[in-house]
């Protein structure tokens, strides 16, 4: 990052970094009048001019970190982006969560047609393998970030947790089961993004790489104790989705096993231990502590 970006203040900082990586998108992706013209104008609709940008933030953070260089940094944000955004598009068919709503406008789905959204997600996650093996890296530094975002994509991370959720469907689920299903579904790939940044400079090992591993666990379950609980508290044109879903749908969540105020109390807990995970990296790991607090204490 430049020197002048790491002075700014949260908000001018979060600014910045999505205005970087919306511009890295828009060069990425196909243009919408390039054949075929429909997938492409579909492509760009899922991803551009929407979201917090939460997984290339915490990219960014630990980039800034470990002073990667910001070119790199960028098309890790945008690769970590695009396979986000592809899971958003298939998360949303009829076949997996039925939903009309993303971001405030309609789902690819329902603005297009269900087979252009298919086509629009396994694009998405070819475009995102695209953008990080030319990010400039070394290659070797490369092979790691595209070894670490396929894992974190795979049945093994995000797309296996997904499979969890789905069979979990009108269970009665431990909490234990739960939280692994989550630590797949949505912690994998936000664990990925932390790391993205801090392969994206070459030279994270030792406590840090540990430091940050154990960061990103917590944050990562955060995230999705904290969406359990918007779901219930927030109305749909705030969250830009269907509030309420995962109750009409009987899926288990947070909320439906723990409560609202044991699962706010487990948010905060987790923010603690996020916190406290960055203590051997001393003033360093700034941005990661804020982000930590803006995740937690976000309201849509």
């Amino acid at each position: 990052m430049r020197d002048s970006d790491t002075g700014l203040s949260l908000g001018a900082w979060i600014a910045s970094v999505q205005e970087r990586v919306e511009r890295r998108l828009e060069a990425c992706l196909p243009g919408a009048g390039e054949t075929p013209a429909r997938l492409h104008e579909a492509m760009r609709y899922a991803v551009l001019g929407g979201g917090k940008r939460v997984r290339p933030l915490l990219a960014f953070a630990a980039g800034e970190m470990a002073g990667a260089p910001l070119a790199v940094l960028e098309h890790a944000g945008a690769a970590v982006e695009l396979i986000h955004a592809y899971s958003l598009v298939h998360d949303d068919l009829p076949c997996m969560d039925d939903d009309v709503l993303r971001r405030g406008k309609p789902t690819v789905h329902v603005a297009y047609d269900e087979a252009t959204a298919l086509l629009v997600g396994d694009a998405l996650q070819s475009q995102a393998f695209e953008t990080l093996a030319n990010s400039g890296a070394a290659p070797a530094d490369a092979l790691a970030m595209v070894g670490c975002l396929a894992r974190a994509s795979g049945s093994r991370g995000m797309a296996g947790g997904q499979a969890i959720d789905l069979a979990s469907v009108g269970s009665r689920i431990a909490r234990a089961q739960l939280e692994h299903m989550h630590r797949l579904k949505t912690g994998a790939l936000l664990t990925a993004s932390v790391m993205l940044g801090a392969l994206a400079a070459g030279n994270v090992t030792g406590a840090t790489e540990q430091a940050l591993l154990a960061y990103a666990r917590a944050v990562g379950l955060a995230f999705q104790v904290v969406d359990d609980i918007l779901d219930v508290e927030t109305d749909t044109v705030t969250l830009g989705k269907t509030a309420g879903k995962d109750a009409m749908q009987d899926k288990p969540t947070y909320v439906s096993i723990l409560g609202l105020a044991e699962s706010k109390a487990l948010a905060e807990d987790l923010r603690r231990e996020a916190h406290a995970a960055l203590e051997p990296l001393a003033g360093r790991a700034r941005r990661l502590g804020e982000l930590a607090d803006f995740i937690v204490l976000r309201k849509h």
